[in-house]
């Protein structure tokens, strides 16, 4: 296998969608178990944009873990840095849908949010030569909330200090990951220095910086390279070296969202790849990277699941000369 360019640490999961749209909880008859887990949905969006990724993360050793390892592994993306811990279970999520395929995190059924698998992740098993050998770290947040995970997490981002790594943040705010969430914003604005580049929703801009303006976070951080802030069917706005602009979003029939931002994130790095950190010194190029990010999230959310419904490179590429992009 190729060395994987790209990491991915933190979640992987099954997105238990409900089959009822527009109802509570409480009023869903019937659910489908998508895999997913925001980290593990840019790795194999990585690798079918053709980038090579791998996945660092905890399963259980259950038939849920199992099964989870063998889609990345269908997929093409690296586990080496998989663990498997010898108890907990592998995480799964209950997600309602509103009548347009919005989703809101609903729970986890029978399980505390702290017992998953995903929460013990060992920062002492974390493989190195994954870190010597490649050039991307994507992080999101929700494994801030554990004192496994979060030790994790940190390491790595020595290792990526150490071996030169780029480092993505998509802050992916979900607040029922957290046993307490008023911890969360301090805890996440720790990372900031460490991270060249930082992806969120408008709402999590709001949230954490009290402005939407990338140019504005970025100004303010002055150590970050990038900041892209996602608005749904609103489009994004980009601040990548010193260009920034709106890209709108792409008028496409919406099955399901989930996992259209972590494709969005798979492809801006794919395009930074591709492209090269230098490239950001081009306003064109830079304004042609986040149309491919946008393209390729877009796409997302044309069919159900993160992961199954992601496109290929060829799709994007047939889909932006239909939009004569």
């Amino acid at each position: 296998m190729i060395n994987p360019r790209v990491l991915c640490l933190g979640e992987i999961l099954f997105d238990c969608l409900a089959d009822q749209l527009g109802r509570s909880l409480a009023d869903v008859e019937s659910w489908t178990p998508y895999p997913g887990g925001a980290p593990a949905n840019v790795a194999c969006a990585l690798v079918k944009l053709g980038t090579p990724a791998g996945f660092v993360g905890a399963v259980g050793v259950d038939g849920a873990g199992k099964e989870l390892v063998q889609v990345l592994q269908e997929v093409g993306v690296d586990t080496t840095g998989i663990q498997r811990h010898p108890t907990a279970p592998t995480r799964q999520v209950y997600v309602v849908r509103s009548l347009d395929g919005d989703r809101t995190f609903a729970g986890f059924g029978s399980h505390d949010t702290a017992e998953f698998a995903d929460t013990h992740l060992q920062a002492k098993l974390l493989p190195q030569k994954l870190f010597q050998e490649a050039d991307f770290l994507v992080l999101g947040t929700l494994e801030l909330a554990y004192a496994d995970s979060a030790a994790a997490i940190h390491h790595a981002l020595d290792f990526a200090e150490h071996f030169d790594l780029k480092v993505l943040l998509d802050v992916n705010w979900r607040s029922v990951f957290w046993k307490n969430p008023e911890i969360a914003p301090a805890t996440i604005r720790k990372l900031f220095q460490y991270v060249d580049f930082i992806k969120l929703a408008k709402e999590e801009a709001e949230w954490l910086f009290d402005t939407s303006d990338p140019g504005a976070i970025t100004y303010r951080l002055d150590t970050v390279e990038g900041v892209v802030v996602t608005d749904g069917e609103n489009g994004c706005t980009y601040c990548l070296g010193e260009n920034e602009g709106k890209i709108p979003a792409f008028n496409v029939p919406v099955v399901d969202t989930t996992g259209a931002g972590d494709s969005f994130v798979a492809g801006l790095i794919h395009q930074l790849l591709t492209h090269g950190i230098p490239s950001l010194t081009d306003g064109e190029k830079v304004k042609s990277i986040v149309t491919y990010a946008s393209a390729v999230g877009a796409l997302t959310t044309m069919k159900a699941g993160a992961i199954a419904a992601q496109p290929t490179a060829t799709e994007v590429d047939t889909f932006l000369q239909e939009q004569k992009l």
